[in-house]
């Protein structure tokens, strides 16, 4: 029996340069929008789909830039880790909270935006984000 969850996960960047997190009903923290990845699915298709069920957002799989793969405790699974596959995908459109999403936030990556996060946000994709907007490429 594993107790790792396969998701594909977002880092959403709005023209003004804020990333969306979301929060699922019934939960506490702040993540990034995805969700896990189907039998046979590819991450990216997984995170298109994802998109539009949690956002009603369409995006082209070729427009998601692969950051790489972020490993870290579940926030509601407790005794799970949680492997993300995690795209970068700019917007400009607005986004509504469909499907779990209850609550979507935009925040600026520099900070926590005073929301509690998931420790996959919190500790690995926020960080790993801000990062790559100091290094100069």
């Amino acid at each position: 029996m594993t107790s790792t969850i396969r998701i594909a996960a977002a880092l959403l960047i709005g023209s003004d340069g804020q990333t969306l997190l979301v929060r699922k009903r019934g939960t506490q923290a702040f993540m990034q929008p995805g969700g896990k990845i189907d039998a046979g699915e590819q991450p990216v298709e997984a995170l298109a789909r994802e998109l539009f069920e949690e956002l009603n957002l369409r995006i082209e799989p070729g427009a998601a830039t692969y950051l790489g793969q972020f490993s870290a405790p579940a926030v509601n699974e407790p005794g799970f880790t949680v492997e993300a596959e995690l795209f970068q995908v700019q917007i400009d459109v607005p986004v509504t909270p469909a499907a779990e999403i209850e609550e979507v936030r935009w925040i600026d990556p520099a900070g926590d935006g005073g929301l509690l996060l998931a420790p996959l946000t919190r500790d690995l994709i926020l960080p790993f984000y801000r990062a790559s907007l100091t290094t100069p490429a």
